[in-house]
């Protein structure tokens, strides 16, 4: 989940973005699914149902919304999508995709969000 901020005159508001991820066996990972307000925040309801993993990253979702679906991820947005996807393959004990063989073991982990 992240959010982006508007300004609305004086006025700043919060307006959430949420994009989703998937990665087939091989192949780079593809925008399935984004949206902003109650579109956003229905992929996060249906991530945290599904027990998904959601990874805040503002300015990286920012730019995976503006990819059409079913779009690759680009190269300018691959290391820190690689990054997240290598934490998380290895926080749920799975191998890694043939095209995440390079992302070093000792990566730091991101943050991962808990459903509250």
């Amino acid at each position: 989940m992240t959010s982006r901020t508007e300004d609305n005159g004086s006025k700043k508001a919060r307006r959430q973005v949420a994009v989703a991820l998937k990665a087939d066996q091989g192949d780079v990972p593809k925008v399935v699914a984004s949206g902003y307000g109650s579109t956003a925040e229905r992929i996060l309801a249906l991530a945290f149902e599904s027990g998904i993993k959601v990874r805040e990253d503002a300015d990286l979702a920012e730019m995976l919304a503006a990819i059409e679906l079913d779009a690759r991820i680009p190269l300018t947005c691959f290391e820190a999508v690689a990054e997240i996807l290598n934490y998380l393959y290895r926080l749920n004990n799975m191998p890694l995709p043939d095209f995440m063989m390079e992302v070093p073991e000792n990566s730091a982990p991101p943050p991962v969000g808990t459903h509250p």
